[in-house]
């Protein structure tokens, strides 16, 4: 099962700290942010890991190496301008399998991945959307995902006016084919180029999760995953 970490953001809301070092290699727990990502994929036994990095990212490689120190696989796609999330997939291309997972390098989501990835081969879909149930509306980010009574997204829009239910909880999975929506050439953004024709093809679905999600974007989300990872 092979998970692609996007790790190529500026992080400008985390300023000055990432000015100096890439938001994955922020220190929280005391160690680099991404190593407790990593840690948690190698405690599934999740090896083969692939790494879509930008601004610094000589410091995440430099650090990590091919990852064999903590029994991991690591490979480097390292995209020289700021590609977007979409464009970060599409010149990874040649590195990725079939079917992958993809994680934020800022989002901490604690829950089984190989559930998620089966789901999505189990189905026709091209993508999935690991969403959060928010009903407790405990976390500082905006309801942005709709999903249908047969798990298909069929809404995706941040700051939505509307009461939507769900949040993007930081895990996707995608077929290869799905790389054939993006642009091919300059940035592309999968949530404003490839999620709006997924949904129009009924080809998104969602694995939806009651465990919180936890991310490093702002100083104050930086505190709250301090204090859950120092625990």
């Amino acid at each position: 099962m092979q998970t692609v970490i996007l790790a190529g953001g500026l992080g400008t809301r985390l300023w000055p700290v990432t000015q100096a070092v890439p938001k994955p290699m922020v220190p929280v727990a005391g160690a680099p942010y991404l190593e407790h990502q990593l840690r948690r994929l190698s405690e599934q036994s999740i090896r083969n890991i692939v790494l879509l990095t930008g601004y610094l990212g000589e410091q995440i490689e430099s650090y990590f190496g091919d990852g064999s120190r903590m029994g991991l696989s690591l490979q480097y796609s390292c995209e020289p301008i700021p590609m977007g999330t979409g464009g970060a997939l599409r010149e990874a291309r040649s590195l990725l399998e079939d079917t992958f997972l993809v994680i934020y390098g800022d989002s901490y989501l604690p829950i089984d991945y190989a559930a998620v990835y089966q789901q999505l081969s189990e189905s026709s879909a091209l993508g999935l959307l690991v969403v959060y149930d928010n009903g407790y509306e405990d976390t500082s980010v905006r309801n942005n995902v709709d999903v249908d009574e047969t798990s298909v997204v069929i809404r995706y829009e941040k700051d939505s006016p509307d009461a939507l239910r769900y949040v993007e909880a930081g895990v996707l999975a995608f077929r290869k084919a799905m790389l054939d929506l993006i642009p091919s050439q300059g940035a592309a953004s999968l949530e404003k180029e490839v999620f709006p024709q997924l949904i129009a093809q009924h080809s998104l679905i969602a694995h939806v999760t009651r465990q919180r999600f936890y991310d490093i974007g702002t100083p104050e989300r930086l505190q709250a995953i301090e204090r859950l990872l120092s625990a």
